[in-house]
């Protein structure tokens, strides 16, 4: 017995020299339930931190201490929400938080000023702070398969925005800010009830190529007669004519050609 336990200390304790050498700590499939205190300890030295898969309820406020931390991996975990001092993670580069029972984001959210990429698709979650405008340097935002009813007006704010999922929504109707997003590549608004765009949406956002909107209400034909829309439509040809010259892979639905209605 005492010699199990002797091996089973020193596992644990080259898993954590190998974590501290690393900064890579990876926990999926691990039947977790709780953040492991070994990880907690650590503080500086994780840069990235992978719980997916587990049956974690909470994030401790103690999260606070991992002050390095770049990458924060959490999907298909039981949490119900986040912690007030998330804000303290001023390195976070990448949140993951997909399929969980989030139901709010707290403001603390908007303190997260090198995010760069946030998915937090299959939640429960039916706003966004406005605080989110905050985010200056986020690339990617995945808020897919919640119930949202809207997009915060702040959103507009994330000036280097290039791609926005909100697919599987209860949206009605979004923001003119969007038009601010000047950097914006990819809208992908799939199943909701939305029956018309901002009306500046595709002269203003001149960088954007793809435009997926199956499962609305607004037609082709008021798309199609959007001020921008030639200008759109040669980008996203362009864009499809380069996929096919480089001889991409085509997946089972084919190449996306950037606009779907």
């Amino acid at each position: 017995m005492g010699c199990y336990a002797s091996k089973n200390a020193d596992s644990k304790a080259s898993r954590v020299a190998r974590w501290r050498a690393t900064g890579i700590v990876a926990l999926r499939d691990s039947k977790l339930k709780t953040f492991p205190d070994e990880v907690l300890d650590m503080e500086r030295s994780v840069r990235t931190l992978d719980l997916t898969n587990n049956k974690i309820v909470d994030i401790p406020m103690e999260v606070c201490k991992l002050i390095n931390m770049q990458r924060l991996v959490l999907a298909d975990n039981l949490i119900e929400r986040l912690p007030m001092n998330l804000g303290k993670l001023q390195s976070l580069k990448v949140m993951i938080l997909d399929g969980n029972h989030i139901t709010t984001l707290p403001d603390e959210l908007g303190q997260l000023v090198r995010l760069e990429r946030l998915s937090v698709s299959r939640n429960l979650l039916s706003s966004l702070p406005e605080t989110i405008g905050s985010l200056r340097n986020l690339l990617l935002i995945n808020v897919s398969n919640n119930k949202l009813k809207s997009l915060p007006e702040s959103i507009g704010s994330c000036f280097s925005l290039e791609e926005l999922q909100a697919n599987d929504n209860l949206m009605e109707d979004l923001p003119s800010s969007l038009c601010n997003l000047i950097h914006l590549k990819s809208l992908r608004l799939d199943n909701n009830n939305i029956g018309q765009l901002p009306s500046n949406l595709l002269k203003d956002c001149k960088a954007l190529q793809n435009v997926s909107l199956h499962g609305n209400p607004i037609l082709m034909d008021q798309f199609q007669q959007m001020e921008g829309f030639e200008d759109f439509e040669a980008r996203r040809k362009k864009k499809f004519d380069k996929q096919i010259d480089s001889n991409v892979m085509i997946s089972s639905k084919g190449l996306d050609e950037g606009v779907d209605l």
